[in-house]
């Protein structure tokens, strides 16, 4: 696995034109979250012609399943039609790790991240980031330990930025 450089993950979703949102924890350190982050999620939006692009995407950044006790991931072929039939993809890139999540607990996908997703600038690039309060839903809804332990700080942000 190559060094964790979401910027360059982003980079190719953009060469392919996929549209996606950001969520998880960059999307909360997008938003001033204090948090470190050794991934990127993102949320792809379903349609078959989106999918073969992340597919080409995918194949551009070298992607594997990532596996304990594999740090450099297992190969494995996808298309578009593929990819839509897990719900949850890790995978480990040649530029980090990436997880694609096509229902993040606590939401309804891509069409209801979008809605109040707002657009970050990220080395001359736009990218989709998903609302401080949806990262909120989707941690709160997950329920994991480590999701808990920065609902706090991601609760004290969202009140600062909106008071």
């Amino acid at each position: 696995m190559g060094e964790f450089a979401p910027q360059d993950v982003f980079a190719a979703l953009e060469r392919h034109g996929v549209r996606y949102v950001l969520i998880g924890g960059l999307a909360a350190i997008l938003h001033g979250a204090p948090h470190v982050t050794t991934d990127a999620d993102v949320v792809p939006e379903l349609g078959r012609e989106n999918l073969d692009r992340l597919s080409e995407a995918l194949k551009e950044l070298n992607a594997r399943i990532r596996v304990a006790g594999e740090p450099e991931g297992i190969p494995f072929d996808h298309s578009g039609e593929s990819l839509s039939r897990v719900q949850t993809w890790n995978l480990v890139t040649d530029r980090g790790n990436l997880d694609i999540t096509f229902v993040p607990s606590g939401t309804r996908g891509y069409d209801d991240l979008a809605r109040d997703a707002r657009m970050v600038e990220i080395r001359g690039m736009q990218v989709p980031v998903a609302s401080l309060a949806d990262v909120i839903r989707s941690k709160e809804a997950a329920g994991r330990e480590k999701d808990r332990l920065v609902l706090p700080v991601l609760r004290r942000l969202l009140e600062e930025t909106e008071g």
